[in-house]
């Protein structure tokens, strides 16, 4: 293996050598520990060390990596104190989870690192937000991100890459060649003889280079950062590798053809390193041993510490109050001023004011910019706010919303428009694995809102027609919005906006330019979690939201002799159930209105928790109304049929008379 310096001094090529050899002692323990039945799972990096090293040497403190569990030598590079890291595997308090997940699957502001989570790819889209910010910020900052070579098959990666390059993000995409996902051989994973030639594609400059060679990956990450600081850009970085222990420790590696083990084994990047600083007279005999001896003694006694560490008793409180980052809302009272505008103004105004008052708040989504996006909503804003803030995206909704994530890391607040809510599919697993479970995880919020026009009615059919709002209030984390007037919905757009939680924000597209009311000019907030007493009476209660709020009004308007409690929930998740209850015991019988499909909707777990909670009140069936168990159609007469408005009045006269 050929090492050359350049122009490194002795003190840098022994700094490299501690970084590199400590990773590798750390793991010598964990092996000997698993052997032993005092840890129960490991991913190695043995062999592939030079890689999580050198990136890490590289970069400056402040500046963002996003590892995978195989990069010890990013951790350990930033100091992160080791009994912190044995606590964290251990599932101790004082690790960075709090016992909640496992290896590397977590961030640390402190540190400025940002974990993996196991669908690997979202990861790269978070980079690429983490970058966006920093060039906002223009601080001239780097931000690197692994990923294995099995993920580059994944389409965020291909999303990511996309990204950065349309926005020119100086992002080093750090992918680990190390020959195998899990026991799949890159034979059977790509085509393409190099990964890096996918930059190709993307316009981006690649390298390959030797991942098992400490002083090839810092030089030439040294001056590649450096001419990424001077000529923003990402670039493509492909390390060839190997890994020398299983997919983890269970796994084995009798996959492996034995003679790629022992060709790999001579190109030991530890072993090789220490050899040529010995040759060179960089390293003696006795600094080598005194080396060894105090990181081994540091292993040790952090690893007793953590020995000491008595076991997380677990509580529901300390479990339930982390799901979401707790929110002082701030109450802005609307002024007298008002106008008569529709929904669609509504959601605008508050859109502007918002961008108006946080300076840090940027707006992303398909055609949003000059065009005004869709729906025209955000018509105007590139003039008032620049297209550094009012960002059109490429049609890539998995890592818009990681990037969403990324601007949150690093001190911005995202809104995301999906163009429709249908489309939301596409972007669904980091709102629901990376935004919903972040705080839980590792206490870092996301201050994203996805904004999603939503709903039938207009005929177009069912890929643009869908409200499908039961897909996120199942997963804890996330805050539901969907609100029927104008008025709610400037209130409460601005109120999530400011909720640093992640929140999905539902505007039923029938209702933009239908519904009218006078809404204040100013700037104003209502709180999440609060529903709206349209109507009283004595006789029912109906509890709706969105669209089937007007279908709900329009029914009771043609049938004056039902006295009913109007609900409109306004917030799904957190759900007003106080109001909800109140209203039940009030009445005595309940019905629940929603355009959603029946099975597995909002309306279900509401009916359960009015029967759990108000059972001895009632003096009827706790009565659904909702959509056909079937895909939403284009025709109109297949479209009436679908929706549950057609069948409200009927369902409420029957329970009327029971």
């Amino acid at each position: 293996m050929n090492f050359d310096r350049k122009n490194l001094s002795n003190e840098q090529l022994l700094d490299l050598y501690k970084r590199i050899l400590k990773p590798r002692l750390i793991e010598e323990k964990m092996l000997i520990l698993i052997r032993q039945g005092k840890v129960s799972k490991w991913f190695s990096g043995i062999g592939q060390e030079a890689i999580a090293c050198g990136v890490t040497a590289v970069l400056d403190k402040d500046e963002y990596i996003l590892p995978m569990h195989r990069n010890l030598g990013v951790f350990t590079g930033r100091n992160i104190p080791l009994y912190r890291l044995f606590s964290q595997w251990q599932g101790k308090a004082n690790g960075f989870t709090k016992g909640r997940d496992r290896s590397f699957h977590f961030g640390t502001q402190e540190f400025k690192i940002i974990g993996m989570i196991s669908h690997l790819g979202p990861q790269l889209g978070v980079a690429d937000g983490i970058a966006l910010a920093n060039k906002l910020k223009k601080n001239g900052k780097v931000t690197a991100v692994f990923t294995g070579e099995g993920a580059t098959s994944e389409g965020d990666f291909h999303e990511a890459l996309n990204i950065a390059s349309v926005w020119e993000l100086p992002v080093m995409f750090v992918i680990e060649n190390n020959g195998y996902g899990l026991s799949t051989p890159t034979n059977e994973q790509y085509r393409c003889e190099n990964l890096a030639d996918k930059g190709i594609g993307y316009g981006m400059e690649s390298h390959i280079i030797d991942g098992n060679n400490i002083l090839e990956v810092f030089n030439k990450l040294s001056e590649l950062k450096a001419s990424m600081i001077e000529t923003p850009r990402p670039v493509l970085l492909e390390f060839k590798t190997f890994r020398m222990r299983g997919h983890e420790e269970a796994s084995g590696t009798k996959y492996v053809p034995q003679e790629l083990m022992d060709m790999w084994a001579i190109k030991d990047p530890v072993d090789n390193y220490r050899k040529y600083l010995k040759l060179t007279d960089v390293l003696s005999e006795d600094a080598d041993e005194a080396i060894r001896a105090e990181i081994k003694k540091e292993i040790d006694e952090n690893w007793a510490m953590v020995q000491a560490e008595p076991e997380i008793v677990p509580t529901y409180e300390g479990e339930l109050n982390d799901v979401y980052r707790p929110y002082d809302f701030e109450e802005v009272n609307p002024s007298e001023e008002k106008e008569n505008i529709r929904l669609i103004d509504a959601i605008s105004n508050s859109l502007r004011q918002s961008m108006e008052r946080q300076e840090n708040l940027v707006i992303m989504g398909q055609d949003i910019a000059e065009y005004g996006g869709a729906f025209k909503i955000t018509d105007g804003f590139v003039a008032q706010f620049g297209k550094e803030r009012v960002i059109n995206t490429p049609i890539c909704e998995s890592a818009v919303v990681s990037a969403g994530m990324g601007l949150s890391i690093n001190g911005h607040k995202a809104i995301v428009e999906m163009q429709f809510a249908d489309f939301v599919s596409t972007g669904f697993n980091p709102i629901v694995n990376l935004l919903a479970k972040s705080h839980y995880r590792w206490l870092e919020n996301a201050d994203v809102v996805v904004r999603m026009p939503c709903g039938g009615g207009t005929q177009a059919g069912p890929f643009h027609s869908q409200t499908n709002e039961a897909w996120f209030t199942k997963t804890p984390g996330l805050k539901v919005v969907y609100p029927a007037f104008p008025y709610d919905a400037k209130g409460l757009l601005n109120a999530s906006i400011n909720d640093p939680n992640p929140v999905m924000f539902f505007e039923h597209k029938q209702l933009y330019r239908s519904v009218y009311q006078d809404v204040p000019k100013d700037y104003y907030t209502l709180p999440l979690g609060k529903a709206s007493l349209l109507k009283e009476g004595n006789d029912v209660t109906i509890i709706a939201f969105g669209a089937s709020v007007h279908w709900a009004l329009d029914t009771l308007a043609k049938n004056t002799d039902i006295s009913a409690d109007l609900l409109d929930l306004r917030t799904l998740q957190p759900l007003d159930t106080e109001a909800i209850f109140a209203s039940v015991k009030k009445t005595g019988k309940v019905i629940i209105l929603q355009e959603d499909t029946m099975f597995g909707g909002v309306s279900s777990d509401i009916s359960a928790l009015i029967m759990e909670h108000c059972f001895e009140y009632l003096d009827g069936p706790v009565k659904r109304v909702a959509s056909l168990d079937s895909p939403i159609p284009f025709t109109k007469a297949l479209e009436d049929q679908f929706l549950s408005k057609g069948r409200f009045e009927e369902a409420l006269k029957e329970l009327m008379a029971y």
